[in-house]
């Protein structure tokens, strides 16, 4: 494959040359490669249906989990979340111990505390991880999905864009069965603070906990706004919000 450093701007096949970008980059490569009818039923090619069979199910694994996160995901993203979110469910796959090679699957993975660790603690948006915009102290209880702050002092504590007079937190619980692929939320109220020194303990509690078969993930969202005569906007089309995996049980 080579990189095109020239003025030509094309997408798509011309004879044997393919042309394409990659985040913003132009390539060319030779048209070609095995036949797919030989993937799928020569013997030779058996570890490769395995393989592509893994990675299909990683990446509707993660999409599973977006669709069931629902309007959250829409506010703290990146434009990699998809492949990222595919990596992360491919590291849960690998947990199951007990299904074969090419039938290893998130549901078993998951189960396992191994599986749980590659999930807890993901951010949606890579730009705006968690630990790198709040430095305040907080309690999560996974029985009530209970987040609880004290003494949270925003203008000291949170690392907040340029133009931010406000901010907001929230917090959900999501039952996700990912082999029925049920899924329940429950949300907590929005809490809306403005960016100062004064001290508060905002309590963020959902309105339950779901119960049923899967894993219980428990999200919470930071979300920032600038006041302009008494309307809050939401800045640079939510760049700088954060959405996190606090635990997974």
């Amino acid at each position: 494959m080579a990189k095109s450093n020239g003025i030509l701007n094309i997408e798509g096949t011309v004879e044997n040359l393919t042309f394409f970008k990659k985040d913003g980059k132009s390539f060319v490569r030779k048209k070609g490669g095995i036949p797919k009818e030989r993937i799928l039923n020569d013997p030779n090619f058996v570890r490769t249906r395995e393989n592509i069979s893994e990675f299909t199910h990683s990446a509707n694994a993660g999409k599973m989990l977006r669709t069931a996160i629902g309007s959250m995901v829409f506010k703290a993203k990146d434009n990699k979340l998809s492949s990222r979110l595919m990596q992360a469910m491919s590291k849960v796959k690998n947990a199951d111990s007990a299904s074969a090679r090419g039938q290893r699957n998130v549901a078993l993975g998951i189960a396992t505390l191994e599986g749980k660790a590659h999930l807890k603690g993901f951010d949606f948006n890579s730009g705006a991880p968690l630990k790198s915009v709040l430095f305040s102290n907080f309690s999560l209880n996974t029985g009530t999905g209970e987040v609880k702050f004290t003494n949270l002092l925003p203008a000291e504590q949170l690392q907040f864009p340029q133009g931010a007079t406000h901010f907001s937190l929230q917090s959900a619980v999501l039952l996700l069965d990912f082999e029925t692929e049920a899924s329940e939320t429950s949300h907590s109220p929005v809490t809306n603070l403005p960016i100062n020194l004064a001290a508060s303990s905002p309590i963020l509690t959902p309105g339950a906990v779901p119960s049923g078969s899967g894993q219980l993930f428990f999200l919470l969202l930071i979300s920032f706004y600038q006041e302009v005569n008494g309307v809050q906007y939401s800045l640079k089309n939510e760049d700088y919000n954060v959405l996190h995996i606090l635990d997974v049980v």
